[in-house]
């Protein structure tokens, strides 16, 4: 759906090798085969620890046939699929060079409103993400992978308030999902991989993460993986119950929390 452009426009991104369609093994591919669109290196300058560097964004986005969403119209569970992948713009936000290093550090990033815009303390996002930037930095190449389809663990903004609501009440933020008969969790990053395969050309990343299952995922998708980095930070009172539910459900946190 966002991957439709006006002809004229496409034809000038194309010549200029800033848009590319991809294959689901991150090869460059003809428009018609395409399964992914990837636009950029978008120059985007912010500061990161007091200094300044022009980062490269590369937003990305599943392409979607017309007669894909008509199709679709007919059942309810496969519009939802649908709209869930096909209108969520993601992105890379690259370390200048990254493209080239040997094994660089790379963070996949559920989007989270509230921890990551409005700095709320129920989560540890915001902080992940902060330190990402940070570390990414330290180590002179990498990549944060933002994925703005994930928030709540992929039930959306609406429902994830009322999951706050439910935990206040003592559900733990697993159980405030399935309390509304949600899924605990449906991130699906195996468009994360197919960038990563393209951008990085088959090389490993080392992992910025605590969840096992995105490595898993990467993997399973055909990312090499070289090593996983933790990135406990953030943890406060406010938040201490919701750590310990990630770590009860298998994510490498420590013990003691």
């Amino acid at each position: 759906m966002f991957s439709h452009l006006d002809e004229s426009v496409r034809a000038r991104l194309e010549a200029a090798q800033r848009l590319v369609a991809l294959d689901r093994a991150g090869a460059v591919v003809a428009a018609g085969r395409a399964h992914l669109s990837v636009m950029g290196p978008v120059p985007l300058p912010r500061l990161i620890d007091g200094a300044q560097v022009v980062l490269e964004w590369y937003p990305f986005v599943r392409r979607t046939a017309l007669s894909a969403v008509q199709d679709a119209a007919r059942s309810s569970s496969a519009l939802h699929d649908l709209m869930t992948a096909s209108m969520s713009v993601n992105s890379v936000l690259a370390w200048p060079g990254t493209r080239d290093a040997a094994s660089p550090l790379v963070r996949l990033h559920s989007c989270c409103l509230t921890g990551d815009v409005f700095g709320s303390r129920r989560c540890d996002c915001g902080p992940q993400l902060a330190r990402a930037f940070a570390d990414i930095k330290a180590a002179g190449a990498g990549a944060v992978v933002y994925m703005s389809g994930h928030e709540g663990r992929g039930i959306g903004l609406w429902a994830k308030a009322m999951t706050y609501l439910l935990q206040d009440g003592g559900e733990d933020t697993y159980a405030a999902n399935t309390a509304l008969g949600l899924p605990e969790d449906t991130r699906d990053f195996g468009d994360a991989a197919v960038v990563l395969r393209y951008l990085l050309r088959g090389r490993p990343l080392r992992l910025l993460s605590n969840n096992p299952d995105k490595r898993a995922q990467l993997e399973r998708c055909g990312q090499p993986v070289s090593a996983v980095v933790p990135l406990v930070v953030g943890v406060c009172e406010h938040n201490l119950r919701y750590v310990r539910a990630k770590r009860d459900r298998g994510h490498a946190l420590p013990s003691e929390l």
